[in-house]
């Protein structure tokens, strides 16, 4: 089946509870006006915040489902895959420049579900997390999805993306794969039960060697899986020989996370 062109739309709903019961302001109110007073005395009491917060997240999305899918009766491993920065906009022809949303337009075996979202023009996929934890259970809720088999993968903007979601939802993915990223060196606890193998260029003008490193070696020192390739004369480019690599995928799929919630 060929990849899909889907717009997502994702609402959800907080709650909280306040036992604080304040007047409400009327029309007249203003700024310099004292507040109305409590019945609570003096002092420093517990409260709860109460209110109703309806949001909507949406976003496109490439969606690939590879041949076979729907005529056998199997859950099939999956890799979100977050694209560059150069690659934002609204356009989704641009997310098939690279990465794996490249790969399924000529490999129709590919044998991996692909969801490749679309970051607008000048936000970044470090500021998504919302809506790609929710576009993740949307997809597993309506596809057959193996969830002991999600895979997280991004390039530059996207390998940030990567550290980012993976550090906020540590027991969603089996492995995952930051391409020419970084990520927060205090959340390296974050990542001892992910198997993570990171790629870099040697030469990387725009995002530093180091910043891969530092996260690797912090995380084996919590005792973790994190391993890192550097090409010696790559510049930021490391992102075509890693995802041209069969190697790769077949990484990807000795990973199996079995204590899943979703």
């Amino acid at each position: 089946m060929k990849a899909g062109f889907v717009v997502c739309f994702v609402s959800i709903t907080l709650f909280a509870i306040s036992y604080a019961q304040m007047e409400k302001n009327g029309p007249g109110h203003s700024a310099n006006k004292m507040a109305p007073q409590l019945t609570q005395p003096s002092g420093q009491h517990p409260q709860v915040f109460e209110k109703i917060v309806t949001k909507t997240l949406n976003c496109q999305y490439l969606l690939f489902l590879p041949e076979g899918y729907g005529k056998k009766q199997q859950r099939w491993p999956m890799i979100l895959f977050l694209h560059g920065a150069g690659e934002r906009g609204s356009d989704l022809n641009l997310v098939k420049k690279h990465g794996p949303a490249k790969i399924v337009e000529n490999k129709k075996d590919f044998p991996f579900i692909v969801v490749s979202p679309q970051c607008p023009q000048g936000q970044w996929w470090t500021e998504k997390v919302e809506v790609l934890i929710n576009l993740l259970d949307d997809i597993v809720s309506r596809y057959n999805v193996d969830t002991g088999r999600i895979y997280l993968t991004g390039l530059s903007m996207g390998g940030y993306g990567t550290w980012t979601l993976a550090a906020a939802y540590p027991e969603r993915f089996a492995a995952i794969v930051p391409v020419c990223g970084g990520g927060q060196l205090y959340m390296a606890d974050r990542f001892k039960e992910i198997p993570v193998w990171a790629f870099h260029g040697a030469k990387d003008y725009l995002v530093p060697p180091a910043k891969s490193k530092e996260m690797v070696n912090a995380i084996n020192t919590f005792g973790g899986n994190a391993r890192l390739t550097v090409y010696p004369d790559a510049a930021h480019d490391s992102w075509t020989t890693t995802y041209d690599n069969p190697e790769l995928y077949e990484w990807f799929l000795k990973h199996h996370k079995s204590n899943k919630t979703k």
